[in-house]
């Protein structure tokens, strides 16, 4: 009996190992891909910023332009958080 149990609790660390294992390459592998399109964006905003403002490179146009981005990442992030949040609520059951 003890011995049925030692391997089914083996059994459990081991499945759940795996899927720790499976979960963490998972979120490696999303952080990854949201890291290439981050500098895919960044390189288009910086041309954009080139095309409106010319080519400069001074620290006060480096400032302005990372001000822009963060501003427009956070106004991003809280919206995409919201949107996350509402669907979130839409899909739990009415209370009664």
């Amino acid at each position: 009996m003890i011995d049925t149990f030692i391997r089914h609790s083996e059994h459990q660390g081991a499945m759940s190992f795996k899927v720790e294992v499976i979960e963490k390459i998972s979120a490696l592998i999303t952080a990854a891909f949201g890291l290439v399109a981050a500098l895919a964006w960044n390189g288009a905003i910086q041309e954009l910023f080139k095309l409106i403002f010319g080519d400069q490179s001074t620290l006060a146009a480096m400032l302005v332009y990372a001000i822009a981005v963060t501003i427009i990442a956070v106004i991003a992030t809280i919206w995409i958080g919201r949107a996350a949040a509402k669907a979130k609520d839409e899909g739990k059951p009415a209370a009664k």
